[in-house]
């Protein structure tokens, strides 16, 4: 095996070559305290940066065992390295030397989330951290001189200091581990609580901006207090009792004027099947991992999905049951994205009446006098939400500001008045009894069937034109599959892009499942055990470090929304 000497030496050869000479760096070099694996070089300055790992010997390493002794706190401890080396990578790593990426030392970026990476290895043997350098280049010529100070002054620092608990706090460690536990804790015990959700006392919901997801740092905000008639309290094992609001099972709404904290109490709760780093604000926001937000998604298409519990006799008499469409309507879109959520095992559905389809949620009394029911094929969702939880078992949380007829269907009913809620459910019902004039319901007694849908391999296809693989992550919400682009914008779970990276290689790793038999939910199923078993590693054709954990919700969201799916409906 090459030292550090040898890898300084071949830069020194190199210096001033072509830039493809820079392949010759490949392979494995001993350092003092930890070991170089170069695993792919770039061959463009311009090009993706170079894969680069760091191993170092886990008893060398310090990282004490009761940090990673049952999977959360291995989840976060990683988690918590991965932060270290980043911020290192940012205090002492120059950047900027030349041409394209040309001094890039940087590593999959975690933001307030704590996920299961790829970035970050914690094994019995080792420590391994996973990033990226962009070789220095002067034109297309090698920056010898700046590769030899990246290599061996500026990477031996950032492991120093990010990778040895020498150079850490041990209390920020344990903090971080500790408060994900907490959290997952809670989620854990929601269900024999007869919860969906929680929210604890102090919790700080409103964030930075849409674009910054930290917390909204302003002595102004308002902490999160809970009405006294749904406070409920637990037991997590570090740091001692916790109170805070519990949303039972059922039907909630969440009611008030606007700009009064509707939306950002849901947008809380529909990020709290996570877990979030200390001093997020939400790190004891907790939400059932089963939970899944619903929106319409105009224009996006739809492959044989039996929507008929929301939409019946259409136009033209197209089959409701079997419904495929390539531009489906507001409706018809939200319709199909409830059925495929409770298709894969959805346990909470978290609306907004904000990015909802109107005339999907709601039919009032006088438009059901001038249209008649046989003329309109949209039963609507308040016609459902209680068969939702009678018939299934599944709960909805709602935000709405503009109907009240909502009253009439939900168990729960919270008020937000500037950003404190109340208990406003016994008023509620009786604005709901004291209405004169009740809408007429719509839809039948039970809520249907959910048809369950065997996905076709032949209709998924990751290579280009010339026959190689593509599979990429454009952004947070658009996935590169072959030669398809899948649309994810209003798929609201994900919330990293290399979560969205990680799906598109699960979605090719579920191929060999398909045989046209297992239905959907078992076959995204098989994916996550395999990630159980084998890590996040098994997913790509190589290893990589921009790689996170996903749900099962959001693989099949993805695979829905391929313009090229095909399925078979499996009856009974």
């Amino acid at each position: 095996m090459k030292s550090a000497k040898d890898l300084e030496d071949i830069l020194g050869r190199i210096d001033g070559k072509g830039y493809k000479a820079y392949k010759g760096i490949a392979g494995r070099y001993t350092f003092p305290r930890f070991l170089l694996l170069v695993d792919h070089v770039q061959g463009d300055p311009f090009a993706a940066p170079s894969r680069i790992r760091v191993r170092v010997e886990r008893g060398v390493s310090g990282i004490p065992p009761e940090a990673t002794r049952n999977s959360i706190r291995a989840v976060s401890t990683r988690d918590f390295l991965s932060r270290e080396f980043y911020r290192q990578c940012r205090l002492c790593s120059r950047g900027g030397r030349g041409t394209g990426k040309s001094g890039l030392i940087t590593i999959d970026r975690p933001l307030q989330e704590i996920l299961e990476r790829s970035s970050m290895v914690i094994g019995s043997a080792y420590v391994e951290a996973r990033f990226f350098m962009g070789l220095p280049a002067r034109g297309r010529g090698i920056s010898g001189k700046d590769a030899r100070a990246m290599f061996l002054e500026e990477l031996p620092r950032i492991v120093e200091k990010s990778l040895f608990m020498e150079s850490l706090s041990a209390s920020d460690l344990f903090r971080h581990v500790e408060t994900a536990e907490n959290a997952e804790f809670i989620r854990s015990r929601l269900g024999e609580s007869g919860l969906v959700a929680f929210v604890a006392d102090g919790a700080l919901l409103p964030r930075a901006s849409g674009i910054d997801p930290g917390p909204l740092v302003d002595p102004e905000t308002t902490l999160f207090q809970p009405p006294e008639s749904l406070r409920v309290e637990f037991m997590p094992p570090n740091g001692g009792k916790v109170s805070g609001m519990g949303i039972p099972r059922g039907v909630t709404l969440i009611v008030g004027g606007g700009y009064h904290g509707k939306s950002t109490l849901l947008n809380s709760l529909e990020s709290g099947i996570y877990n979030h780093v200390p001093n997020d604000g939400r790190e004891l926001v907790v939400t059932s991992s089963a939970a899944v937000k619903i929106r319409a998604a105009d224009g996006r298409s739809i492959e044989q999905a039996d929507i008929s519990p929301f939409i019946n006799n259409l136009p033209r008499g197209q089959d409701t049951r079997s419904f495929s469409t390539k531009n489906a309507s507001g409706s018809t879109s939200q319709a199909a994205n409830i059925i495929e959520a409770l298709e894969i095992g959805a346990d909470v559905l978290l609306l907004d009446e904000d990015t909802s389809a109107t005339n999907f949620m709601i039919r009032d009394v006088n438009m059901q006098r001038l249209v008649a029911g046989d003329q309109e094929p949209i039963t609507p969702f308040i016609d459902k939400v209680r068969q939702l939880f009678s018939d299934r078992g599944v709960s909805t949380i709602l935000v709405m500001g503009g109907s009240g007829d909502y009253f009439s269907v939900a168990d729960h009913v919270i008020r937000m008045a500037d950003y404190r809620p109340m208990d406003v459910t016994r008023e509620a019902k009786q604005v709901a009894e004291a209405s004169r004039d009740p809408r007429r319901k719509e839809g039948g007694e039970r809520f249907g069937e959910v048809r369950r849908r065997a996905p076709l391999a032949k209709s998924f296809n990751p290579r280009r034109y010339d026959g190689k693989l593509k599979i990429s992550a454009v952004r947070m919400q658009e996935i590169i599959f072959g030669t398809e682009v899948v649309d994810m914008a209003d798929v609201a779970q994900v919330v990293d892009t290399s979560q969205t990276r990680a799906i598109g290689y699960a979605m090719f790793r579920a191929m060999k499942y398909m045989d046209g038999t297992c239905c959907l939910k078992e076959v995204v199923e098989m994916v996550l055990k395999d990630l159980d078993n084998k890590g996040l590693d098994c997913l790509g054709p190589y290893l990589t470090g921009d790689l996170a954990g996903f749900r099962s919700f959001e693989l099949a969201a993805a695979m829905n929304r391929m313009r090229t799916f095909k399925v078979r409906q499996i009856e009974g």
